[in-house]
């Protein structure tokens, strides 16, 4: 008897819908866009003026191990991101890539505060990116895919805007934006520095994820959970820190990390990203592999897609060549990530039943259809 295709190709995976919860907008820009907007900007600070070669430039900055060289990349695309006109373009392009690589769901999350250069205020950034990921479903839709894009508002951790711009996440709820997040170096800059940004939201039940557990670990973590109440994780891949694998195979986990699996916090790992930051030495010893066992709430995203070079398909192809993935395993992370979704549970699950599945339920399918050979077929000796 033929069976179901046990590894799905890279065209299943593209075609595949999936949710991307963990996007920066300012890593994620098409090389060309920056040197266009680069050139309107009068920016002569890009490395190089060739898009294929300014891309594996930047790639191979992230890839240095230098965290000088991998900020470099962000001054690049904030230097470019100071106009109204830029930020729409920049935001339309975004949700064009994503629907394009099968992406039905996204929150993209990016710090208003960084765009303030040449005049637009906080208020007119969010109207610009919000324009623009308007602009890019209708064009999405226009070229047969379909996508709903969020806005997460990012704070800077070493900056004392959180409460501003929690306000503004807040002011902006309905109209676009889903949450709001911090970001930045952890180490020096933990996440209970921003606790009246953080009580402020919880006190009108608004939405919020931090970046923790990326590189500082476990108290990252536990701060931003404990003290914060954080309702998703950036990365959470420390969290690992806290289970002990032993020679026998058998797993402990302690009490933060059971914690996190008792409550099913949602971990944004990015595993592309992770590698870079050095959480894992490969995709095989990443932690993902592990969580995937234990069945922790972790979902699969990119963080950025210009500096890893990667997008959603990306990902999971590797963590398929990786973990020998099957599509119940990609149902299964993205079913993970829209469940996750700051956006209200009605639409989750509409997303979930009405979209997620049966595209899955289409791809896993597939292998029933396709095309016989000449071959005779043997009869099994049954009759109708």
């Amino acid at each position: 008897m033929t069976s179901q295709p046990a590894l799905p190709s890279p065209e299943q995976i593209r075609r595949a819908p999936k949710v991307l919860l963990h996007d920066h907008l300012d890593g994620g820009l098409r090389p060309g866009t920056l040197i266009d907007l680069a050139r309107e900007a009068g920016y002569d600070g890009l490395p190089d003026g060739d898009a294929d070669k300014l891309g594996t430039l930047i790639r191979q900055a992230a890839d240095s191990g230098s965290l000088e060289r991998y900020l470099e990349n962000f001054a690049h695309t904030c230097a470019v991101m100071q106009t109204r006109d830029a930020l729409v373009r920049v935001a339309a392009e975004c949700a064009e890539d994503l629907a394009a690589d099968g992406v039905v769901y996204a929150e993209v999350r990016y710090a208003p505060e960084q765009h303030l250069e040449r005049g637009l205020t906080l208020d007119e950034v969010v109207k610009a990116v919000n324009e623009g990921f308007r602009e890019g479903e209708r064009r999405a839709k226009a070229n047969g895919h379909r996508i709903r894009v969020g806005a997460l508002l990012t704070a800077m951790r070493h900056a004392a805007r959180a409460l501003e711009i929690a306000e503004l996440a807040n002011r902006y709820r309905d109209l676009g934006v889903a949450g709001f997040d911090i970001a930045g170096a952890e180490a020096g800059f933990p996440p209970t520095r921003h606790l009246d940004a953080f009580e402020y939201l919880k006190r009108e039940n608004n939405h919020f994820t931090i970046h923790a557990g990326e590189a500082f670990g476990l108290p990252s973590i536990w701060q931003a959970l404990q003290w914060c109440g954080a309702d998703r994780l950036g990365h959470g891949v420390r969290i690992i820190d806290d289970i002990e694998v032993a020679e026998d195979g058998t797993v402990k986990l302690g009490r933060l990390a059971s914690y996190v699996r008792d409550k099913r916090i949602p971990l944004e790992l990015c595993p592309s990203s992770n590698l870079q930051t050095g959480a894992a030495a490969s995709y095989a010893e990443h932690p993902i592999g592990l969580l995937r066992r234990l069945r922790f709430r972790a979902t699969v995203n990119t963080d950025n897609r210009l500096m890893s070079g990667t997008s959603m398909s990306r990902e999971f192809e590797k963590l398929v060549e990786a973990f020998s993935y099957t599509l119940d395993d990609m149902e299964w992370f993205t079913v993970n990530a829209m469940k996750s979704a700051f956006i209200p549970f009605g639409e989750r699950l509409a997303m979930i039943n009405d979209v997620v599945k049966p595209g899955y339920a289409e791809l896993k399918s597939e292998w029933l259809f396709r095309q016989t050979t000449a071959e005779p077929v043997v009869s099994s000796g049954f009759t109708a």
